[in-house]
């Protein structure tokens, strides 16, 4: 893909990028596919998958408590438990407001960790990385954000967030709607949104504005971003997903940059 070579104009000093289709094959790729990176924020993903297989296999429930008074699972995974961005301090009452909180993936990946009897980042990795053969990813920071990894090892992740193995369709169909409608909240780097639509654990695209994703991403692209400068999209509409991986954080170039690369991949995959 022609698009992809955008990549090469960035002001990073490393990048990499992969386009993937539904049916797992690797539309076309820029960059070192195997230089690992750090994920900031794009690690709350495999936390979430990790906790929707907890739920399948009968570890815990969404509507379990967790968190603060009120709070569940549920609530944790979109960011609607009130806790605060980085204190376990609570700001809201849940289902108040959508306040982007990395304390609330610790505090979540804690309640997996408690009720299977196995340390959190040993259950991703056996619930999501030996299966997909990520044998290139590491989850030993934070849940919220310690995590790093390959444009290889994620392109495999991208692919069954688009044909689920691990988890049941219905499942991901879940997590992939919005939980909470109508929530206001900060985007991080893009200010107040209303609504701030949060799938569990994955943000919802609906109609964002500013995004980080293009002007002509479907309402249903769903995914995250890192301040590391990183990001993953699924866009179901388009039947692909998107990898992109630097070594810059997050700034003004990427929140520019970032989109204009969206709509040339979206615009060459409808070509």
């Amino acid at each position: 893909m022609h698009s992809l070579r955008g990549i090469g104009e960035w002001p990073v000093e490393h990048a990499a990028t992969a386009v993937v289709a539904a049916s797992g094959e690797r539309l076309g790729s820029d960059g070192n596919l195997d230089r690992p990176y750090e994920l900031a924020s794009v690690t709350k993903l495999l936390t979430a998958y990790a906790t929707l297989i907890a739920v399948e296999e009968g570890v815990l429930a969404l509507d379990d408590p967790a968190g603060p008074a009120g709070s569940t699972v549920r609530h944790l995974l979109s960011h609607a438990s009130g806790l605060d961005f980085a204190e376990r301090t609570v700001r809201a009452a849940p289902a108040r407001r959508r306040i982007y909180s990395n304390s609330g993936f610790e505090v979540l990946a804690e309640a997996v960790a408690e009720r299977s009897g196995i340390e959190f980042p040993d259950y991703v990795e056996e619930a999501i990385l030996t299966p997909l053969g990520m044998a290139a990813t590491t989850v030993t920071g934070s849940p919220a954000a310690g995590a790093t990894s390959t444009v290889a090892d994620l392109s495999r992740f991208a692919a069954e967030l688009q044909a689920p193995t691990l988890l049941d369709p219905s499942t991901l169909a879940q997590a992939t709607s919005v939980a909470f409608a109508g929530l206001v909240g900060v985007l991080p780097g893009f200010g107040r949104q209303a609504p701030n639509d949060w799938g569990l654990g994955f943000e919802i695209r609906t109609d964002k504005h500013p995004h980080w994703t293009g002007a002509t991403s479907s309402p249903r692209t769903f995914g995250h971003f890192g301040q590391s400068g990183t990001f993953v999209w699924v866009d179901p509409v388009a039947g692909a997903a998107c990898i992109a991986l630097t070594d810059r954080a997050f700034g003004a170039w990427a929140a520019q940059l970032w989109p204009e690369f969206t709509d040339a991949v979206l615009a060459e995959l409808h070509g």
